[in-house]
Protein backbone atom coordinates (compact mmCIF):
# COMPACT_ATOMS: atom_id res chain seq x y z
CA UNK A 1 0.00 0.00 0.00
CA UNK A 2 1.34 3.13 -1.02
CA UNK A 3 2.01 5.76 1.70
CA UNK A 4 -0.30 8.82 2.11
CA UNK A 5 2.64 11.01 2.11
CA UNK A 6 2.75 9.46 -1.83
CA UNK A 7 -0.19 11.14 -2.94
CA UNK A 8 0.92 14.68 -1.79
CA UNK A 9 1.85 17.25 -4.55
CA UNK A 10 5.45 18.78 -4.48
CA UNK A 11 5.71 22.17 -3.50
CA UNK A 12 4.87 24.68 -6.76
CA UNK A 13 5.40 28.61 -7.06
CA UNK A 14 2.25 30.37 -5.69
CA UNK A 15 1.40 32.75 -8.16
CA UNK A 16 -0.54 36.33 -7.28
CA UNK A 17 -4.39 35.01 -8.38
CA UNK A 18 -5.51 32.71 -5.57
CA UNK A 19 -9.02 31.24 -7.48
CA UNK A 20 -9.49 27.63 -8.20
CA UNK A 21 -6.74 27.79 -10.75
CA UNK A 22 -4.06 28.65 -8.40
CA UNK A 23 -1.44 26.97 -8.16
CA UNK A 24 -0.83 24.31 -5.11
CA UNK A 25 1.49 24.14 -2.17
CA UNK A 26 -0.40 21.23 -0.77
CA UNK A 27 -2.88 18.63 -2.89
CA UNK A 28 -3.53 15.49 -1.32
CA UNK A 29 -6.42 13.16 -2.41
CA UNK A 30 -7.15 11.07 0.14
CA UNK A 31 -8.82 7.48 -0.52
CA UNK A 32 -9.67 4.17 1.34
CA UNK A 33 -7.92 1.74 1.59
CA UNK A 34 -9.54 -1.62 -0.13
CA UNK A 35 -7.45 -4.83 -0.04
CA UNK A 36 -9.10 -6.80 -2.05
CA UNK A 37 -8.88 -6.46 -5.92
CA UNK A 38 -11.17 -7.28 -8.40
CA UNK A 39 -9.58 -10.19 -9.27
CA UNK A 40 -9.57 -11.22 -5.79
CA UNK A 41 -13.35 -10.66 -5.61
CA UNK A 42 -13.87 -12.66 -8.56
CA UNK A 43 -11.93 -15.63 -7.21
CA UNK A 44 -13.06 -15.03 -4.00
CA UNK A 45 -16.59 -15.17 -5.22
CA UNK A 46 -15.72 -18.34 -7.48
CA UNK A 47 -14.67 -20.40 -4.09
CA UNK A 48 -17.54 -19.93 -2.07
CA UNK A 49 -19.93 -20.30 -5.03
CA UNK A 50 -17.96 -23.56 -5.75
CA UNK A 51 -18.15 -24.51 -2.33
CA UNK A 52 -21.74 -23.83 -1.22
CA UNK A 53 -22.48 -25.22 -4.64
CA UNK A 54 -20.73 -28.68 -3.55
CA UNK A 55 -22.77 -28.71 0.01
CA UNK A 56 -25.81 -27.94 -1.22
CA UNK A 57 -25.54 -30.87 -4.21
CA UNK A 58 -24.38 -33.31 -1.00
CA UNK A 59 -27.65 -31.73 0.81
CA UNK A 60 -29.61 -32.38 -2.29
CA UNK A 61 -29.11 -35.87 -2.75
CA UNK A 62 -29.42 -37.02 0.82
CA UNK A 63 -33.17 -35.30 0.35
CA UNK A 64 -32.38 -32.01 2.47
CA UNK A 65 -33.33 -29.57 -0.19
CA UNK A 66 -34.52 -26.44 2.33
CA UNK A 67 -30.65 -26.48 2.51
CA UNK A 68 -30.00 -25.34 -0.90
CA UNK A 69 -31.84 -22.27 -0.43
CA UNK A 70 -30.01 -21.05 2.14
CA UNK A 71 -26.73 -21.77 0.54
CA UNK A 72 -27.91 -19.27 -2.58
CA UNK A 73 -29.28 -16.58 0.06
CA UNK A 74 -25.23 -17.03 1.61
CA UNK A 75 -23.70 -16.13 -1.90
CA UNK A 76 -26.38 -13.64 -2.48
CA UNK A 77 -25.48 -12.16 0.89
CA UNK A 78 -21.57 -12.13 0.58
CA UNK A 79 -22.04 -10.69 -2.76
CA UNK A 80 -24.31 -7.24 -1.61
CA UNK A 81 -21.64 -7.14 1.22
CA UNK A 82 -18.83 -6.90 -0.99
CA UNK A 83 -20.33 -4.56 -3.42
CA UNK A 84 -21.94 -2.46 -0.25
CA UNK A 85 -17.66 -2.25 0.69
CA UNK A 86 -16.37 -1.05 -3.14
CA UNK A 87 -19.43 1.48 -3.11
CA UNK A 88 -18.12 3.04 0.00
CA UNK A 89 -14.41 2.56 -1.03
CA UNK A 90 -15.57 5.25 -3.74
CA UNK A 91 -15.36 8.02 -1.92
CA UNK A 92 -12.21 10.64 -1.48
CA UNK A 93 -11.33 13.85 0.14
CA UNK A 94 -9.19 16.50 -1.21
CA UNK A 95 -7.57 18.64 0.20
CA UNK A 96 -6.19 21.60 -1.42
CA UNK A 97 -3.90 24.63 -0.26
CA UNK A 98 -3.41 27.50 -1.84
CA UNK A 99 -2.17 31.20 -1.07
CA UNK A 100 -5.04 31.86 0.47
CA UNK A 101 -7.17 29.44 0.73
CA UNK A 102 -7.52 25.37 2.06
CA UNK A 103 -10.19 23.79 0.64
CA UNK A 104 -11.54 20.31 1.60
CA UNK A 105 -13.83 18.71 -1.24
CA UNK A 106 -15.43 15.45 -0.42
CA UNK A 107 -17.29 13.22 -3.01
CA UNK A 108 -17.30 10.23 -4.66
CA UNK A 109 -17.21 8.45 -8.24
CA UNK A 110 -20.24 10.78 -9.18
CA UNK A 111 -18.59 13.92 -8.02
CA UNK A 112 -18.20 16.05 -5.66
CA UNK A 113 -20.73 15.91 -2.82
CA UNK A 114 -19.71 18.99 -0.31
CA UNK A 115 -16.62 21.90 -0.98
CA UNK A 116 -15.26 23.58 2.41
CA UNK A 117 -13.61 26.52 1.74
CA UNK A 118 -11.30 28.16 4.47
CA UNK A 119 -8.63 31.13 4.74
CA UNK A 120 -5.12 29.56 4.79
CA UNK A 121 -4.03 32.70 7.24
CA UNK A 122 -7.01 31.11 10.01
CA UNK A 123 -6.78 27.55 9.20
CA UNK A 124 -5.13 25.01 11.85
CA UNK A 125 -4.52 21.15 11.83
CA UNK A 126 -5.36 19.79 15.36
CA UNK A 127 -4.81 15.85 15.83
CA UNK A 128 -7.04 14.87 18.92
CA UNK A 129 -5.52 11.87 20.46
CA UNK A 130 -2.26 11.23 18.71
CA UNK A 131 -1.57 8.32 20.30
CA UNK A 132 -4.50 6.42 20.44
CA UNK A 133 -5.78 4.38 17.35
CA UNK A 134 -8.83 6.64 17.18
CA UNK A 135 -7.37 9.81 16.71
CA UNK A 136 -9.13 12.26 14.98
CA UNK A 137 -7.70 14.80 12.37
CA UNK A 138 -9.62 18.36 12.12
CA UNK A 139 -9.11 21.66 9.71
CA UNK A 140 -10.46 24.52 12.36
CA UNK A 141 -11.48 27.83 11.59
CA UNK A 142 -12.98 30.48 13.30
CA UNK A 143 -14.70 28.08 15.59
CA UNK A 144 -15.45 25.75 13.29
CA UNK A 145 -14.10 22.27 12.55
CA UNK A 146 -14.40 19.74 9.69
CA UNK A 147 -13.08 16.06 10.46
CA UNK A 148 -10.60 14.85 7.46
CA UNK A 149 -9.42 11.60 6.69
CA UNK A 150 -11.46 9.11 8.92
CA UNK A 151 -11.20 6.16 7.00
CA UNK A 152 -7.18 6.53 6.77
CA UNK A 153 -5.17 4.28 9.20
CA UNK A 154 -3.95 6.24 12.74
CA UNK A 155 -0.34 6.65 11.41
CA UNK A 156 -1.69 7.78 7.88
CA UNK A 157 -3.75 10.43 9.93
CA UNK A 158 -0.82 11.90 11.84
CA UNK A 159 1.57 12.49 8.41
CA UNK A 160 -0.97 13.72 6.57
CA UNK A 161 -1.76 16.17 9.66
CA UNK A 162 2.08 16.84 10.35
CA UNK A 163 2.30 17.19 6.19
CA UNK A 164 -0.36 20.03 6.06
CA UNK A 165 0.48 21.60 9.12
CA UNK A 166 3.51 22.10 7.58
CA UNK A 167 2.43 23.34 4.65
CA UNK A 168 0.45 25.85 5.80
CA UNK A 169 3.23 27.18 8.23
CA UNK A 170 5.03 27.84 4.99
CA UNK A 171 1.80 29.81 3.18
CA UNK A 172 1.90 32.00 6.50
CA UNK A 173 5.80 32.61 6.18
CA UNK A 174 5.08 33.97 2.81
CA UNK A 175 7.33 30.79 1.38
CA UNK A 176 5.66 28.85 -0.74
CA UNK A 177 8.44 26.12 -1.18
CA UNK A 178 10.78 24.19 1.48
Amino acid sequence: MPNILDALAEPSPVGSTDGPEAPAVFDALLTPNRSLSRLGFFVLMAVVVGACGTMAILFLAQGAWPVVGFYGLEILVLFWALRQNYRSGRVYERVRLTEGTLTLERGDDRGPLAVVTLQSYWARVQVIDADEHHCEVRLTSRGQFHRVGAFLSPGERVDFAAALTDALDRVRRGGSTA
